[in-house]
């Protein structure tokens, strides 16, 4: 039994170590560094090993795709638990998701620019993206008036986060107007 142990606890390790490294090399270099063979030089295993973990370069990017869905989601609520009130609340959120976007983009390019196999809005769904999500609705629940559908109000919200993001960071909006961006997304999700 502490032989398996070992080997599982080794096991687990490599994973972690080959998951973490192509997360830094995308960040580093941008994702087409990332490849098998790369990874398995930068890890000092070889590429059998890597198989022996994952199917390929995709499974790898849906790997680091779940990490990040996992500290968004601990961001999220950090930020709206700290926040006062629905509207602070909201702010709070579309603040943290903006902030989490800009400043790791190859993670997020990994969490929603790529192509991943993840199912995504399913019950296979890994946790961590139901958590992620499930901060955004806790944010958007309380403007929700009677007739509005939370699932599709959060959808739309979203959608408004992530072309912010991706807008910024291909330079088609001007940094220096964000903050206004943001005040005034929050104020016509939040105006009764």
């Amino acid at each position: 039994m502490p032989m398996r142990t070992r080997r599982e606890r080794e096991r687990a390790e490599r994973e972690r170590l080959i998951v973490t490294t192509a997360r830094e090399l995308a960040e580093a270099e941008g994702w087409g560094a990332v490849t098998t063979r790369r990874l398995a030089a930068e890890i000092e295993y070889s590429q059998p090993v890597l198989y022996s973990h994952f199917e390929g370069k995709d499974a790898i990017m849906a790997a680091v795709a779940v990490q990040g869905f996992a500290e968004m989601a601990a961001e999220l609520r950090t930020a709206r638990q700290g926040a006062k009130g629905a509207r602070d609340s909201l702010a709070a959120v579309a603040q943290a998701y903006t902030a989490f976007g800009r400043r790791r983009p190859a993670l997020y390019d990994g969490m929603f620019a790529h192509r991943v196999d993840l199912p995504f809005a399913t019950p296979q769904a890994p946790p961590a993206l139901g958590e992620a999500w499930g901060e955004l609705r806790r944010a958007i629940e309380p403007i929700a008036v009677a007739d509005d559908d939370p699932g599709l109000l959060t959808e739309t919200f979203w959608a408004c986060l992530h072309g912010l993001v991706t807008l910024m960071r291909s330079d088609r909006l001007p940094e220096a107007a964000h903050d206004r961006r943001l005040a005034l997304l929050v104020g016509h999700f939040s105006t009764p």
